[in-house]
């Protein structure tokens, strides 16, 4: 681990940027600008969302492929939007929800399909990770009463506990055929992550303790039992009995080999989130929260041109070595996060070395959104990422340091709506 007395900042420059009033329109702004680039190119007319190109225009708008994660994250984002005051983002909200209940549900077999497109071709896996963002995205949508809402928490909640949840490991199976057929043994820590994020979710959006419990149950498997063991290295892969795959190879966008830097710093902060919630009794959560932050930064971070390492071999070399634009978001997030209830310097000294790196490098000032991958030198790439995915990573970068950490962002943004606020 590094020594933390080599980033202390100045006395006379110590102050959280969170509370500056100069920073925090910046990061609105930014945010704004976000949702300008995405919104209206996004929406596809005959349902669902578009993926962008660099300059945000449709890709394929001819017959364009919708994958769920694309639909949820979206109705997510809107749902902000809509948290914040941002006009016509409800509608969004209802255009993905329609979409999400009416197409990606396969009323046939039950659960969500992976993608499909206007010519009926479908990708009908059923992926836990796809099913744990159709939970965050039900969960988004009751915060601003749409209809469908309880509808789909309902429908997604029996499918993840008859079909993906394992009692016994405390975490969900992967995926499944159409018919629910077995795929694979395979079993993975990102679709976990992610559900516990939407665990989350569901639990502030319905006060059901069962969720939280869930949720709890995976950070235990995934990080109490995993990863604080490894050096606060947060593995990837596992075997159908949850032993350690370390050879695994699959595909390097949704099951990079190695460990990833970014997904530690994702649980550094949903760890920290759950242990707000209402898991105080758990102190390794903080603990683990803060290990797995400071480990992803010694192990991950580029010391010569900055920027994340995607992927790291089991000893600590780079295997790919682009810099995405996701790790850095969520980075921002976890540091604003942690940083609220622990205010030594090193938290404050990345959180603004983060921005600093976001604002050169992966901003896109000339056409808007964020560059989704970036070569070692810096310069744009895509070897991973075509075009500009999402805006989900970064939206919630520019806005987690806006509002009380006191759970998600949707919760707090409604708690400072009701006199909450930092």
């Amino acid at each position: 681990m590094m020594n933390d007395a080599e980033f202390s900042l100045p006395r006379t420059n110590a102050g959280p940027w969170q509370h500056r009033p100069f920073h925090r329109q910046y990061l609105m702004t930014q945010a704004s600008r976000l949702f300008d680039f995405f919104e209206a190119a996004s929406i596809n007319p005959k349902g669902g969302f578009f993926e962008l190109d660099d300059k945000g225009q449709p890709i394929r708008p001819d017959n364009a492929v919708r994958q769920i994660h694309v639909t949820t994250r979206m109705i997510h984002c809107a749902v902000i939007g809509s948290l914040i005051g941002r006009p016509g983002a409800g509608e969004i909200v209802d255009h993905g929800m329609r979409y999400l209940w009416e197409k990606h549900r396969d009323q046939k077999h039950g659960g969500y399909v992976w993608s499909l497109d206007d010519e009926g071709h479908v990708d009908g896996a059923k992926q836990a990770y796809g099913h744990a963002f159709v939970l965050l995205a039900a969960s988004s949508a009751k915060l601003v009463g749409h209809p469908l809402a309880d509808r789909v928490i309902d429908d997604i909640t029996e499918v993840l506990t008859a079909r993906f949840w394992d009692e016994k490991a405390g975490a969900v199976r992967e995926e499944f055929a159409n018919d629910w057929g077995q795929i694979s043994t395979y079993r993975g820590q990102n679709s976990n992550m992610h559900l516990t994020e939407a665990l989350m979710a569901a639990y502030e959006a319905t006060g059901q303790q069962d969720y939280l419990k869930k949720a709890t149950r995976i950070a235990d498997r995934i990080i109490h039992r995993n990863a604080m063991q490894l050096d606060y290295r947060v593995a990837e892969h596992f075997h159908e009995d949850w032993t350690l795959d370390k050879d695994y190879l699959g595909s390097e966008m949704f099951r990079p080999s190695g460990t990833t830097p970014g997904h530690a710093l994702e649980w550094s902060r949903l760890l920290f989130q759950l242990f707000v919630l209402g898991r105080k009794e758990h102190s390794w959560m903080t603990e683990g929260a803060r290990g797995l932050f400071r480990q992803a930064i010694e192990l991950g971070w580029d010391k010569t041109r900055g920027g994340f390492f995607y992927t790291l071999d089991w000893n600590n070399q780079p295997i790919m070595r682009e810099k995405l634009w996701w790790p850095v978001a969520e980075a921002i997030g976890a540091a604003a996060f942690i940083g609220a209830y622990d205010h030594e310097d090193y938290y404050q000294f990345w959180y603004r070395r983060f921005w600093d790196f976001a604002e050169n490098h992966l901003i896109d000032h000339e056409r808007g959104g964020w560059h989704s991958e970036l070569a070692e030198d810096l310069t744009p790439g895509a070897r991973l990422f075509v075009g500009k995915p999402d805006l989900y990573h970064a939206l919630q970068a520019c806005l987690i340091p806006l509002y009380p950490a006191t759970g998600s962002l949707t919760h707090g943004i409604i708690e400072a709506d009701h006199g909450g606020g930092r």
